[in-house]
């Protein structure tokens, strides 16, 4: 399909897509879910599914998968070796991204702890615009270092730009000459920038990075999880480019660089998978050699035929316009109405998720109790809605003296799952928000009182901080 010009926008926003199956969904009541935080610890990654009503924990595999894909799962090749299934991913991924080895994996972390274990190690630094959890876990259990070079105007949430999830290109360059090109194992460009609150990449801030690697002989990757989401922002609002394709445009960006990891959960619509593309054959070799180890053999990579089916398809799905423009407008939706509110966000309202400026809601709440925290269990406790802080609790580290280095904002992502909702649940989210305002100056903040030593937030166990006064001692394990 080719995009649509001069066509009439409405204001209400429709699903391209009729409604085929339906899961109910539970309806608690605000005493049954104040029970159910506690008891969950006030993780809201602790909670069942069950007792959720809008789950926005993640866009991650939370995907309503088309009527095409689930007869593709029904054609899957199950094959243990040389499956049917198998090629038709690995082409489709050829096609969309120009690399010739394509390692499958099960999901986009699998890929980044071959590749990152791979190259990293003690002494390896990696950079980015802003790694993500899992991304950061992977490289710094190397032994390595990640260090994040977001644009400084991609930390002001408040501020209007259309690309402010670049990397600082000059910062770039700053770090190359002080850490020396041989020491940097790669540089990751995550596109759209997540834990830089959804925000997109431009192709001009893409070449010069290709640039700068290549005259420096750096690997340059891309996180591509969502490359159509911003292949879309590309389109409207970068010039040159408003009469390409999406798919043009995505395997423009591709072509700047030297490989890319992908979790298919996201913008390939599908609830498992993911894969590691590469040019250099030799890399790809040793990383084949992982891959057999840790996943599986390297044409079903920890897969199963009928997900490398549904991934083929939805790799060519994704790029729909008639989808994307619901994908961006719905999530566009969502953000307007709870800046006419008042809630303060990261803008301008990114591709997948709409990320809640924590510290300037809870002003009174210090990062060491984690704001974002304290909005996710109120987000909760007022509308059985699901969210994720991506903020202090997520991100931050702890000085030599055990206090904590706060991360540099503190978000609360609102992911929205990929043809799953309609306007009128984005709608509850949005009355749910009008009741957290009215008691914004009554939320308290959280200590931690047990964590893991890497992805803390997952699994880590909290409790309220009354009155300012901190009464556990923090358990590592």
């Amino acid at each position: 399909m080719h995009e649509k010009k001069g066509t009439v926008q409405h204001k209400t926003i429709i699903e391209p897509f009729k409604i085929k199956s339906v899961e109910p969904i539970r309806l608690s009541t605000e005493s049954e879910r104040t029970v159910l935080l506690e008891e969950a610890y006030y993780n809201p990654f602790l909670l069942h599914s069950d007792d959720v009503i809008i789950d926005l924990l993640t866009d991650s595999g939370t995907s309503a998968m088309s009527a095409e894909q689930w007869a593709g799962i029904l054609r899957g090749d199950e094959a243990y070796a040389g499956s049917k299934s198998w090629y038709r991913m690995r082409d489709a991924i050829c096609d969309l991204t120009g690399f010739e080895h394509v390692l499958p994996t099960h999901q986009g972390r699998a890929a980044e702890r071959i590749i990152y274990g791979m190259i990293g190690g003690e002494g390896k630094v990696f950079i980015s615009n802003t790694h993500f959890d899992t991304t950061r876990a992977n490289i710094e259990y190397s032994g390595a270092e990640a260090i994040d070079l977001p644009v400084a105007i991609g930390r002001d949430t408040a501020a209007i730009h259309p690309f402010k999830g670049n990397i600082d290109t000059e910062a770039l360059q700053e770090v190359i000459s002080e850490r020396g090109a041989n020491n940097i194992a790669a540089v990751i460009l995550t596109v759209t920038n997540n834990s830089g609150g959804g925000q997109p990449v431009s192709m001009a801030n893409a070449r010069e990075t290709s640039r700068i690697c290549s005259e420096n002989g750096i690997l340059f990757l891309l996180d591509c999880c969502r490359i159509a989401e911003n292949s879309w922002f590309v389109r409207n609002r970068e010039a040159g480019f408003e009469n390409k394709s999406f798919r043009a445009i995505a395997r423009e960006m591709f072509a700047l660089a030297d490989g890319a990891v992908m979790s298919a959960k996201k913008d390939a619509l599908v609830n498992m998978g993911g894969f590691l593309a590469l040019k250099d054959k030799q890399l790809a070799q040793e990383c084949q050699n992982m891959l057999i180890i840790t996943e599986g053999f390297t044409t079903y990579g920890g897969l199963s035929g009928r997900d490398m089916e549904a991934i083929a398809i939805g790799l060519d799905e994704v790029f729909d316009p008639d989808y994307l423009e619901y994908r961006i407008r719905s999530t566009a939706y969502l953000g307007e109405n709870l800046h006419k509110l008042g809630v303060p966000l990261m803008l301008p309202i990114g591709g997948h998720a709409v990320y809640i400026d924590a510290r300037k809601l809870y002003p009174h709440i210090p990062p060491k109790e984690y704001p974002g925290q304290s909005l996710v269990c109120q987000l909760y406790l007022k509308g059985g809605i699901r969210a994720v802080e991506i903020g202090s609790v997520m991100f931050g580290k702890y000085a030599a003296n055990g206090e904590l280095i706060p991360a540099s904002m503190e978000l609360v992502r609102l992911a929205i799952p990929r043809r799953v909702y309609t306007q009128s649940h984005m709608e509850y989210v949005i009355e749910t928000f009008e009741q957290i305002l009215k008691e914004r100056n009554a939320a308290s903040g959280f200590e931690i009182i047990e964590e893991p030593r890497f992805l803390r937030h997952f699994t880590a166990k909290f409790s309220p901080v009354l009155n300012g006064v901190v009464h556990s001692e923090r358990v590592i394990y």
